[in-house]
């Protein structure tokens, strides 16, 4: 008999487990990132240092999720396309990057229906933020 995961009262922050968890999940994303070929492309449009797009994930993701907004306190309005400009974003890129953050949910004990529900929010974004094609 499979037990049928619940999600608690509140908001996906609180069912991922807070900030510690999303922390876990942001530095597992950037190490997997970093050692596992199939994600090289995503990992050199990074540039060489990942501690600033560690950081602003972490910050972006806690308020996304429904907790604190260190994000927009610091920055504003996210602006996701904008910001992302700069950098090619194709099918490719998109791919790689929800691999590897299912990857990082998987591995990070992600609960199995919030993964799921994550997986469709994150591929309507990162498909809306493509700017290249292919």
């Amino acid at each position: 008999m499979q037990i049928q995961e619940k999600p608690p009262a509140g908001t996906p922050f609180e069912w991922i487990g807070g900030e510690h968890k999303v922390k876990a999940l942001v530095e597992r994303f950037y190490d997997l990132m970093d050692l596992e070929p199939q994600y090289a492309d995503l990992r050199a449009a990074h540039g060489s240092e990942l501690a600033k797009a560690r950081q602003h994930l972490f910050w972006f993701l806690c308020g996304w999720l429904g907790g604190p907004q260190h994000y927009t306190d610091r920055f504003g309005h996210p602006r996701l396309r904008m910001r992302h400009m700069p950098f090619t974003i194709g099918i490719k890129e998109r791919d790689q990057w929800l691999a590897c953050m299912d990857q990082a949910m998987g591995e990070t004990g992600v609960p199995d229906e919030l993964r799921t529900r994550l997986k469709g929010s994150f591929f309507q974004t990162a498909d809306w933020m493509r700017n290249a094609h292919g």
